[in-house]
Formats: structure tokens, sequence, C-alpha cells
């Protein structure tokens, strides 16, 4: 008998789910999802271009930029697959293994994001409250480590996430309620004792981008206490102008996240239709959104981008 369990554990496998109520049309809804999928792909990579090939946007700002381009991208990459094999194919299986990998990879990655964003947080605040000292601070190789320790922080607390999973027996329908596998709801499928697991999660969310989103408030407390002592408008102006990148894109990302989270752990009973569009903003708009941000609020990106094409 348990020989027999362990082959349908084995065999089993999760069910994803497109747009409730509109599995008739899924093929016309996949349109504008392939769009922003590649408009995210190329404008995340054409930002890494340019970076890359232009030595002034060498610094600091522009290295984080490109970290969150490579996370971005990263994002996207992870949840092509199966959020057009459903649309396009109706494939709506997906094995234990293949769902645990891109939990994995998504969580991971939003994580590393998270990190990048408090980094680019760092670096307005040194920008602002301590420019004499902000090449001292930022030098190239803390600038290198920076990103290493955000991916390392991701890895250590994400690790353990998809091992857990493995350890439970899964019994009941295994439909989850978007086309991607996340941790928070794939552990709700389980028949065994999920509360340590539950628990771990909790912590993983407050020590991350809990954590994160108050270093990013206090980040921008203390530069809007350093601008306002700026007796100049046009100087106070000027230095806020700078941050205004960076806030969107922190809004983008925070606010679809934690709206997400608030709902699969405190809403017990909310439309499917809308948890799927939570889910989809959640990984779908920020890495579209923040190649154009940063084209249309960054100068220096800009004029790179419009001598590109004026060539």
């Amino acid at each position: 008998m348990s020989a027999v369990n362990d082959t349908k554990f084995q065999s089993a496998v999760f069910l994803l789910t497109g747009i409730p109520g509109q599995e008739n049309i899924h093929v016309w809804i996949s349109i504008p999802f392939c769009s922003m999928y590649v408009i995210s792909i190329l404008g995340n990579s054409f930002i890494l271009f340019i970076i890359k090939t232009d030595p002034t946007l060498h610094e600091p700002m522009y290295i984080f930029l490109s970290m969150l381009a490579v996370t971005d991208l990263g994002i996207s990459i992870s949840t092509l697959p199966t959020i057009l094999s459903v649309f396009w194919f109706n494939s709506r299986e997906i094995s234990f293994n293949a769902c645990f990998a891109q939990l994995f990879f998504i969580h991971l990655l939003t994580l590393t994001e998270s990190a990048v964003l408090l980094s680019m947080a760092f670096d307005r605040f040194v920008a602002i409250c301590n420019p004499l000292r902000y090449d001292s601070i930022l030098t190239p190789p803390r600038v290198g480590k920076m990103g290493l320790v955000s991916l390392l922080r991701g890895v250590v607390l994400i690790s353990p996430l998809p091992i857990l999973l493995t350890q439970y027996r899964y019994c009941h329908a295994n439909v989850l309620s978007h086309s991607y596998c996340l941790n928070q709801e794939v552990m709700k499928m389980a028949c065994s004792d999920i509360r340590p697991h539950s628990i771990y999660s909790f912590f993983v969310t407050l020590a991350s981008v809990g954590l994160d989103v108050l270093l990013v408030l206090l980040s921008y407390v203390m530069i809007l206490k350093t601008v306002l002592s700026i007796a100049s408008n046009t100087k106070r102006l000027k230095a806020l102008n700078t941050c205004v990148s960076h806030i969107c894109v922190v809004l983008l990302f925070y606010s679809p996240v934690l709206g997400l989270s608030v709902i699969h752990r405190f809403v017990k009973n909310i439309s499917p239709l809308v948890q799927t569009v939570m889910g989809n903003v959640y990984l779908l708009v920020p890495p579209l959104m923040n190649p154009i941000v940063y084209s249309v609020k960054t100068k220096a990106i800009r004029a790179r981008i419009i001598r590109v094409f004026v060539k």
C-alpha cells in the first residue's frame, strides 16, 4: 500500500487556472499577455544593453538599475511558459517538481528585487544626504557585494520552502488559482500539518519584504528631511526629481506584492477573478513598467535611447 501511495504522489500534478469563467476566449486574452511579455523582455534587455555599452552610465545608480532589469527578466522568463501554455493550449497540468522549481524562482527573484530596490533607496539617500562621500561609499566592489548579498539572502530564505513542500502529502483537488505556482497556494493543498511551513513563510515575508519596506520608508523620511533643509526651491525640486523614478518603481512593486500576500493569508471569501487579476498584476506589471518608468523619467537613459534611434 505504501508503494502505491508513493507512486500516486510522484505522478500527481497541480492544475493551473487561467481567467475563471473566460476559458472560451483564452486565446484572445493571451494577446495582451504576450504583448506585455514582449515589451518587458525587450525593454529590460534594452536597458541592460544601454548601460553596458555607455561608459558614462557605469555608476552605482545605473548598476543597480541593471540588477533590477535582470531580476525583472528572470521573473518574466520563469512565468512565461506556464501562463502561455494555459492560454494558448489549455495545458493546465504541471508536475510537482516543476511547480516547486517555479515557485522557488518566483519567490527568490521577488525577494532579490525587493533587496535591489532597498539598495537603490540607499543610493538615493547617500547621493542626497551625503553627496561628498558618495564615490567613497558606493564604490564598484561594494555595489557588486550589495547585489550578491541581495541574491544570497533570497537563496537562503527561500530554499527551505520547496524542500518542505516535497515532504507533504497532497490529497485535495490541487487546483491552483493562478497560471503559475505560488508557495502560499501550494502549501494549502497539502493534507499534512502545514503550521511550521506557514509560520516560516510568514517569517520570510517579514524578514525580507516587510523589513525592506520599512527601511525604504526610513530612507525617504531622511531624504525628505534633508531636502526640506535646502534653502533654494530649485535645488529642492532637483534633488527630489532624482527620486521620482525610484518612488514609482517602489509603488509598482510593493503594492501588488503586499496586496496579494494579504489576500492569501487573511481574506477567506474573495472572487476568484479578483484573486487572478491581482496575481497577474503582481508578476506582470512591474517588469513591464520598470524600464518604461526609467526610460521616461531618467534623463541620461532617455538621452541615450534617443541617440540610438536617431542613428
